[in-house]
């Protein structure tokens, strides 16, 4: 399935989606948490991730942070995920447990505009999705963007 022209860039830009989405919308990118809190990693997280061999059949948590961000309309533009691997959540790192509302892009892209990553971009039932695997003061995360249908909507 090819990507729409729409989506692609969307799909493909490095840097800061918070900042981004925030160009858009001309005004600051409401995040509503949905869910906050520790789970234990899916096979294909952890092949996301990068866990190899023995690894994958090992259980690993994570602290999980799953959100609806807004830009300037009453429906969510982008359903995101954000994954820390509990070996990761040290130091500089430490503070991603206690985002809430806040847009993660403010705390990553602070002191930079890009950051190593790989990624990954799938068609989902929800939309179009990119899946970034971070690695952010040497520890790794990874988050998941779903482009909802009500973002290529004209207007919004």
């Amino acid at each position: 399935m090819s990507i729409p022209a729409e989506a692609l860039y969307w799909l493909t830009s490095d840097g800061s989606l918070t900042a981004l989405l925030e160009a858009k919308a001309g005004q600051a990118l409401k995040v509503e948490p949905t869910f906050e809190g520790y789970r234990v990693l899916t096979l294909a997280q952890k092949k996301q991730i990068g866990y190899q061999g023995a690894q994958l059949n090992r259980p690993v948590m994570a602290w999980v942070r799953e959100s609806l961000l807004y830009g300037n309309s009453e429906k969510p533009w982008v359903a995101a995920q954000s994954i820390f691997p509990l070996v990761s959540l040290k130091g500089e790192a430490k503070r991603l447990q206690y985002l809430q509302g806040t847009p993660i892009g403010y705390v990553l892209f602070k002191r930079q505009n890009s950051l190593p990553n790989r990624r990954v971009i799938d068609c989902t039932d929800l939309g179009w999705r990119r899946s970034t695997f971070y690695n952010w003061h040497n520890r790794e995360l990874l988050i998941s963007e779903t482009f909802l249908a009500d973002f290529f909507i004209e207007g919004s």
